[in-house]
């Protein structure tokens, strides 16, 4: 893939007018996480999750021909639910590429949303979008984070965030492939550059804080866990200078401390996220003061609410799922 760039504040703006009505403005609620902490709640949103802010930025700023074939994405499950969601209201077929171990709570909703859902090896998958597209498929192809107009729509949620505490300080965001976390660091950097934005990642599953290491972007051996939208195999390499530029630092947590997370959020703050929605929250306990040191806001961004019950009811009960790759969870 071509060098990418980081959408312009101009890009976030017109993002904003153009998913308006479309993709929800979500609240920002306060919880008790360690300390007072505010929680963006994109969980809200139609789909359950921020990917529907890029997918339909994306496909709204194109040219009308370019989806006469329709859309397809490479998704986990987020993405594409946003791009099913997107081809729905604008009439058009939409296809998501997921591997085979994607949850069944994400592709089923794909599914009820109208889109085709094709399970291929994780490896097929990956290569799709290192590729930016499969060879000869028809339609547009919606890149989950290496997009501008993609980063220029997740941005969108920038604007929210300090409309609504115009004294926020910290931004913790949950890093899957970087669209999210450099689509809100761009907009904090063009509108207040004091605003730090800080990665949220997986220890077993920490590509960024791998490649920081190194100083280059580098392919690791993740651990798998129960939190399905983070922890890929590495950083893209049109995403390392995005990130070496826009992310302040990087945060880590465990599995266990993201369990801890979901319950703290569906008890404490009825609220419903996945493991990569709550990651964020867990760094937020974890991390503490030294987020904030001028007693700033820190704001939490619960990325999604896809999780499976089965997940949730043993993490509501106490336990932390394990890591079964034919559990439905997958």
């Amino acid at each position: 893939m071509s060098a990418l760039a980081a959408p312009t504040i101009e890009q976030v703006r017109a993002a904003q007018e153009r998913i308006k009505g479309r993709a929800s403005r979500t609240p920002l609620n306060p919880i008790h996480a360690g300390g007072l902490a505010w929680i963006k709640l994109e969980n809200l949103q139609p789909i359950g999750s921020f990917k529907l802010r890029g997918a339909l930025n994306k496909m709204l700023a194109v040219p009308r021909e370019d989806l006469a074939g329709g859309a397809y994405t490479a998704s986990a499950g987020n993405m594409a639910q946003g791009v099913a969601f997107a081809a729905r209201m604008l009439g058009v077929p939409a296809t998501a590429l997921v591997p085979d171990s994607a949850p069944r709570a994400k592709t089923d909703a794909v599914e009820r949303l109208g889109g085709n859902v094709e399970r291929v090896p994780y490896d097929e998958w990956w290569k799709v979008m290192q590729a930016g597209g499969r060879e000869g498929a028809p339609g547009l192809f919606v890149h989950p984070f290496a997009d501008t107009d993609v980063m220029a729509g997740n941005g969108t949620i920038a604007l929210e965030i300090l409309e609504d505490r115009p004294d926020v300080k910290a931004v913790l965001v949950p890093w899957g492939g970087g669209g999210l976390t450099c689509g809100i660091a761009a907009g904090m950097r063009a509108l207040n550059p004091a605003v730090r934005v800080f990665a949220v990642e997986v220890e077993g599953a920490a590509p960024l804080t791998a490649s920081r290491a190194a100083g280059q972007p580098v392919t690791i051996d993740n651990q798998r866990s129960f939190i399905d939208g983070m922890g890929g195999r590495g950083v893209f390499p049109e995403m390392w200078p995005l990130a070496q530029l826009l992310v302040a630092d990087v945060l880590t947590v465990t599995v266990q401390q993201v369990a801890d997370a979901v319950r703290l959020l569906a008890q404490r703050g009825r609220v419903v996220a996945e493991g990569a929605g709550a990651a964020p929250v867990a760094a937020a306990i974890a991390y503490g003061a030294r987020l904030a040191p001028n007693k700033g806001s820190v704001v939490c961004v619960v990325s999604g609410g896809n999780i499976d019950a089965s997940v949730l009811s043993q993490i509501l009960a106490g336990n932390t799922p394990a890591w079964r790759p034919n559990s439905s969870h997958q």
